[in-house]
């Protein structure tokens, strides 16, 4: 959660009042030559980060209105969401207070580089300014609701580095994020041989690299590699690799 794409996706609370900056907007950044700097590689960095926080602020209403409609279209007819929301409720009370629906599933603007996170409580949180396409969001969908299956399958703590390693093993794997095809249009990830594993790896390690209890992407590594046999073998709720 674009260049989100291999960012980490939080599993500890996202709540609508994190998701936007409190600094000032200027318009001013929102221009032309800005653009072009940005193409050739002329803007500083901090130049860059302001025109895509005003870009996206600017149009952040549309941007959630088409998630909004994109995220209806995926609950009615996409087969890996409904898939997920069916064993997710079977896990869950009968009262379905567990339950992933569209009502759950927020899609709103974050000045953070991710494409989504998972609380318990809050539900689903999808980062609209950072969506590619449908696509896109089926995949940060998906992955979020991996991460509900295990929160009510397994009650892994998402505070214990083993248990993040293992929660985004599992998601990235059965996500669809690390299907060959998109790992070669959208990362420019050209390898065939263990593309997959590779990519698992490589997006599990940066996602518990980034959570604060990590002390450096070595430590992350090390947590991803001492559960990696058991998780990415393990295709819970599906019979194998769905995508």
């Amino acid at each position: 959660m674009s260049s989100t794409a291999s960012t980490t996706l939080s599993t500890a609370g996202p709540s609508p009042s994190t998701t936007s900056s409190a600094k000032p907007l200027d318009p001013a950044y929102y221009t032309w030559s800005n653009f072009f700097s940005i193409l050739t590689g002329a803007a500083t960095p901090h130049d860059r980060d302001q025109y895509f926080r005003t870009k996206d602020t600017i149009n952040e209403a549309r941007d959630c209105a088409r998630c909004d409609k994109d995220k209806a279209w995926l609950f009615a007819y996409s087969p890996v969401i409904r898939f997920m929301k069916h064993n997710i409720d079977l896990l869950g009370p009968d009262s379905g207070t567990a339950s992933i629906t569209p009502e759950n599933v927020r899609c709103r603007r974050c000045d953070t580089k991710q494409s989504g996170g998972f609380d318990s409580e809050y539900g689903i949180l999808v980062c609209a300014n950072h969506l590619r396409n449908r696509g896109h969001l089926e995949d940060t969908i998906a992955h979020e609701m991996v991460h509900a299956y295990d929160h009510l399958r397994f009650k892994l703590d998402p505070y214990d580095l083993r248990h993040a390693a293992c929660m985004e093993i599992r998601a990235s794997t059965l996500s669809g994020e690390c299907r060959w095809t998109r790992e070669f249009f959208t990362r420019n990830q050209w390898g065939l041989t263990q593309q997959l594993q590779e990519c698992v790896r490589r997006r599990a390690t940066l996602s518990v690299a980034a959570r604060p209890s990590c002390k450096d992407e070595a430590m992350a590594e090390r947590m991803v590699s001492e559960v990696w046999d058991s998780c990415f073998r393990d295709t819970r709720p599906f019979d194998e690799i769905y995508r």
